[in-house]
């Protein structure tokens, strides 16, 4: 059992590292450090990324499990506290990383945002970690009036109809919704569905001249205008990206609130979603592509 999960380790290691240097020439300048350190390094970072598909406590996974069964496989492992040193000298890599599992446009994707709690809220006001990045905000649960005030910061997510990541944006909470999606949005084609915040008729113009078209449901107060069936369809489909932001939050652990640092936050946040990546089984829409409108 230890040799299988040596491989799998391995593998990962491989494949992280081939990625980043595959995909950014210029990544290794940015780095302060040694080739042989940045193998090693590297290394590391599947080891961040394997902790949260399993979704182990890291100290716990670290000093429990790679310390005592995996040293063949990392022979210039360092201790947990060096490690911990070495965090914020991945984030590039991890981004990078991130960045090339991510999907591509299919012509139809979906996008929403949920809240990133740093502290209860009685602790907002003795909370010094995120002092001057996080903010207060509210955000509201499902179609019941009920409204969740909070201190952190918010993700923004695109995804594409097989579930799959498109872009994320990380913004304080008391930021609109409607404000990052132009950078959400700026690489992608096709049609995205969104709640009614996003509605606005500038945005609309603006992401109609990038080659996107954005569908939302529309207001009580707003007179009401012609929608082709499909995109009808599609647009009750958006429960799609609630299940993705569901298991980013129950299973990829991207929330919670044991922070010492932001950098710790950062690094959380990405391995996260790599993990959510590296899934095989992600929520997604069954269409039947040769029966799609032109």
């Amino acid at each position: 059992m230890n040799q299988k999960y040596n491989d799998c380790v391995e593998q990962i290691s491989q494949i992280l590292f081939q990625a980043i240097t595959e995909r950014e020439e210029n990544l290794v300048e940015k780095i302060e450090w040694v080739d042989s350190d940045l193998l090693s390094l590297l290394r590391n970072i599947g080891l961040r990324v394997m902790s949260m598909l399993v979704i182990w406590l890291f100290k716990s996974f670290y000093l429990g499990v790679v310390c005592n069964y995996w040293r063949d496989a990392f022979p210039k492992l360092v201790s947990y506290h060096r490690f911990i040193e070495w965090l914020p000298n991945i984030v590039v890599p991890l981004t990078q990383y991130l960045y090339s599992r991510m999907g591509t446009s299919t012509g139809i994707g979906f996008l929403d945002s949920t809240s990133l709690k740093v502290c209860h809220n009685r602790r907002i006001f003795s909370h010094r970690v995120f002092q001057g990045m996080a903010q207060r905000g509210k955000t509201t649960c499902g179609q019941v009036l009920c409204v969740d005030w909070f201190y952190g910061f918010k993700l923004h997510l695109a995804i594409n109809d097989r579930g799959e990541l498109l872009n994320v944006v990380l913004t304080p909470k008391n930021i609109d919704d409607r404000k990052p999606v132009k950078q959400l949005l700026q690489k992608q084609h096709g049609k995205f569905f969104g709640d009614k915040g996003y509605i606005s008729k500038a945005l609309a113009d603006d992401l109609r001249n990038l080659g996107v078209v954005l569908i939302t449901k529309f207001k009580k107060n707003m007179s009401n205008k012609l929608m082709e069936l499909f995109d009808k369809q599609l647009l009750r489909k958006r429960a799609l990206i609630e299940s993705v932001i569901e298991q980013l939050k129950h299973i990829c652990q991207i929330e919670h609130s044991r922070h010492r640092s932001p950098t710790n936050f950062v690094v959380n946040l990405l391995s996260g979603l790599i993990a959510y990546c590296h899934r095989d089984c992600k929520p997604s829409i069954a269409l039947d592509r040769e029966a799609l409108p032109a």
